[in-house]
């Protein structure tokens, strides 16, 4: 298909609409011309629907060292210490602007609500509306940039490649749906805002937009990419037939919620002194064991035995969804089994945005900052959304008067004959909650059998299955080559963390082995 040149050209290209882009782009306004791109509506994004909550140590009881303390004991020995000390130093003033920009988090009276979630040694979690407090903080970000005439957002608009020059990045070739074509976008700065990838497994928490392309783009452009075997995998997604695979959140169990088996028994404590406050790594794996020794697909969430009109007022969205699908939480427990939730790691950066290219730039999900090393404590991604965009966007400034790079043509792609569905159960299957090596490297097998060079290309949808196919490679050569288990990732075969492997692993296109270090 033929690439036309856009006569938009702005000097800074933010893609994704998310928290981590418009916190960015708030940063940019000042300094020229920022263009936005959402690959669907501007608000369709794993923001959008985070119920969990933001942590910040504003409460009375809470330091922000203790903040870090637990943001790196989740982390199992990956954390980037700088990055972690940035983002819990500046998670309060992030959460002061939102209250000045008009967020509406939850009070007890005046006081702000703190709430307690798993792994957190404080009541540190902001929630709004209970279980809606990514939809405000990305309602409240976007009121702050629409009232900014040099920032503009485009819907529908998706990334199929990012324009290189010697290194440099020097633009995107966006998939405009409107237009049913391609068209070039030239800028002196880009950054990948695009989110998470989860929507490369079988069942996940994420939006149907979640498809890895950040990752799998900076990868094709040669940009280098961190700890992507590290997926975290959210304990309790809703399973009945007819039902979405809808989060419930983690809050649920901080506010007291029990998971029981099929024979209604708890049985977290078998499995850790702190049961359903557990990592979430602990209790997905926790359950699966659990599931697999009682020969059943699910787990019963229950809260039947909190107050009466607590969680109705508490987690009104969860509720309402639950009950529409004929489960009355106050009355009856949940049926719910774990499902693919988050990637901790990404398009590496530095604590600023910057990848190993020139003038790109990552934030939010998609980036591997350190921030959450091999297991992300609950209720910190939003925060690194905010405090990371903002990094990245006032990085970018220093380049506003920089010239514009003329890019390089654009190479062949290689897309994949395997179907979206047999993609996604395997990556379930094999690259999912428990792992070894066997399963590894057939689904490396399966995925190297699975694409071609050539094929007629008129959809979004077709570039999303390249770069989901791309990612799921990505995910299985990582975790083939980290020989033991640490946080998301277990492997039967290394069931123990070796101290070898506490390293970071770093893939690059053009180089076959898996490196470890920095």
């Amino acid at each position: 298909m033929a690439i036309t040149l856009n006569s938009l050209n702005p000097d800074f290209l933010v893609i994704g609409a998310g928290v981590a882009g418009l916190r960015a782009a708030i940063e940019l306004a000042s300094a020229g011309q920022v263009l936005v791109l959402a690959k669907d509506e501007w608000k369709e994004s794993s923001s959008e629907y985070a119920q969990g909550g933001i942590a910040a140590a504003l409460n009375d009881d809470d330091e922000v060292g203790l903040h870090e303390q637990d943001t790196l004991a989740a982390g199992d020995g990956l954390c980037n210490r700088a990055a972690v000390r940035a983002l819990v130093e500046e998670g309060p003033h992030a959460i002061e602007e939102l209250l000045e920009w008009g967020a509406a988090f939850d009070r007890e009276g005046t006081k702000l609500l703190f709430a307690r979630e798993g792994a957190h040694s404080r009541s540190r979690v902001l929630h709004a509306y209970g279980d809606s407090t990514g939809r405000e903080i990305l309602r409240t970000l976007w009121q702050k940039v629409s009232s900014n005439e040099s920032v503009r957002i485009l819907s529908f608009t998706a990334i199929t490649e990012l324009l290189r020059h010697e290194g440099a990045i020097a633009g995107a070739v966006a998939f405009d749906s409107w237009a049913g074509g391609l068209v070039a976008i030239s800028s002196k700065a880009t950054l990948l805002a695009t989110g998470g990838l989860g929507r490369v497994y079988e069942a996940t928490t994420n939006p149907n937009v979640a498809t890895g392309d950040g990752v799998a783009l900076a990868y094709r452009a040669g940009v280098e990419i961190s700890d992507i075997e590290f997926v975290q995998f959210h304990p309790t997604a809703l399973r009945l037939e007819g039902a979405p695979c809808f989060l419930l959140s983690e809050a649920l169990r901080g506010e007291g919620a029990y998971l029981r088996n099929q024979q209604g028994d708890r049985f977290m404590h078998a499995y850790s002194d702190m049961q359903e406050l557990a990592p979430r790594d602990v209790v997905s794996r926790s359950m699966v064991r659990e599931m697999i020794r009682t020969g059943t697909s699910s787990i019963q969430l229950d809260l039947t035995h909190m107050p009466a009109g607590f969680v109705a007022s508490r987690f009104p969205r969860i509720y309402e969804t639950c009950l529409r699908y004929g489960i009355d939480l106050e009355r009856q427990a949940a049926p719910v089994h774990p499902a693919a939730h988050y990637a901790m790691g990404g398009v590496r950066t530095d604590i600023h945005g910057r990848t190993s290219a020139e003038r790109l730039f990552a934030a939010g999900e998609v980036a591997c900052t350190g921030v959450h090393g091999a297991n992300r404590l609950a209720s910190n991604s939003l925060l690194e959304g905010l405090v990371y965009g903002a990094r990245a966007g006032r990085a970018m400034r220093e380049l506003a008067a920089a010239e514009r790079l003329k890019p390089e043509p654009v190479g062949k792609s290689r897309f994949p004959l395997m179907e979206e569905e047999a993609l996604r159960r395997l990556a379930w299957e094999k690259l999912g909650i428990i792992r070894s090596g066997e399963s590894l490297r057939e689904a490396l097998s399966q995925l190297h059998n699975g694409i071609t060079e050539d094929r007629d290309i008129s959809t979004r949808q077709q570039y999303e299955l390249r770069n989901m196919h791309r990612v799921a490679e990505l995910i299985a050569r990582s975790a083939l080559a980290r020989e033991e288990s640490r946080g998301a990732h277990r492997r039967t075969d290394f069931p123990e963390t070796r101290k070898e492997f506490e390293k970071h692993s770093v893939v690059r296109y053009g180089r076959d082995e898996v490196e470890f270090g920095y």
